[in-house]
């Protein structure tokens, strides 16, 4: 499989990360979005050895888009760095069933991953092992019992979008594990990593890279936002 290059140089390599694909090597053994970059840059740059290329941020396996991975280790390092600052910007697009009741508005909940169940759930603030998880998402298409939402990221917790989007009784079309009482099995997940913003860590320009869903339902009810 050839993963989409959106943006290439000496220091960072910005990839559209197909869908159903894991990020990096698991427990199942499937090919992994980290191997084969690493494969083909050795192939196109006939590097010997290893070749160096850093996970700087994830993506859940179902989930595509937009994701940025670091050539080198002072990449790596000032990318780690801005990602724990919270100084790269996260924009993801989705399709949710259902109509949230405000058009706009930031969700501030408190999450715990439960690692047995791969699954996060919102508890009490008191919970001295949840983590505080800030999203703000604006409404910008409507379409029958379907809305495309446009998300802003202000945290990076495990399944963050899924499951406050489902909190405010709008889950995710397609989403098996947090909207499995309106999502049906076989149904891909409509959440597509949309933007990436961030300073450039040796140029120190403001580098941002779009990528958009494929034109597949229920992307292709909103044409303008879909590939």
């Amino acid at each position: 499989m050839k993963i989409p290059i959106l943006y290439e140089d000496n220091h960072l390599l910005v990839v559209e990360k197909p869908v159903n694909i894991p990020v990096q090597e698991d427990n199942t053994g499937d090919p992994d979005v980290l191997s084969m970059l690493k494969e083909d840059i050795k192939v196109r740059y006939q590097k010997p050895g290893n070749v160096y290329l850093a996970l700087v941020h994830r993506l859940d396996r179902p989930v595509g888009g937009v994701m940025v991975f670091a050539k080198t280790s002072k990449a790596a390092s000032r990318l780690s760095d801005a990602l724990r600052r919270n100084t790269i910007d996260k924009h993801y697009l989705t399709v949710v069933r259902g109509t949230p009741s405000r058009d706009q508005a930031i969700l501030e909940d408190y999450l715990l991953k439960d690692k047995r169940e791969n699954k996060s759930h919102i508890v009490s603030p008191k919970n001295k092992q949840a983590k505080k998880a800030v999203l703000s998402y604006e409404v910008i298409g409507k379409n029958d019992d379907l809305c495309l939402v446009s998300v802003k990221l202000h945290t990076g917790r495990p399944h963050q979008i899924r499951v406050q989007l489902a909190s405010i009784g709008c889950p995710i079309y397609g989403d098996q594990k947090y909207g499995q009482d309106v999502n049906k099995p076989g149904q891909q997940i409509a959440l597509w990593s949309h933007t990436l913003s961030f300073e450039h860590p040796t140029k120190k320009t403001l580098t941002t890279i779009d990528s958009l869903p494929p034109k597949a339902y229920p992307w292709n009810l909103w044409k303008d936002y879909c590939n």
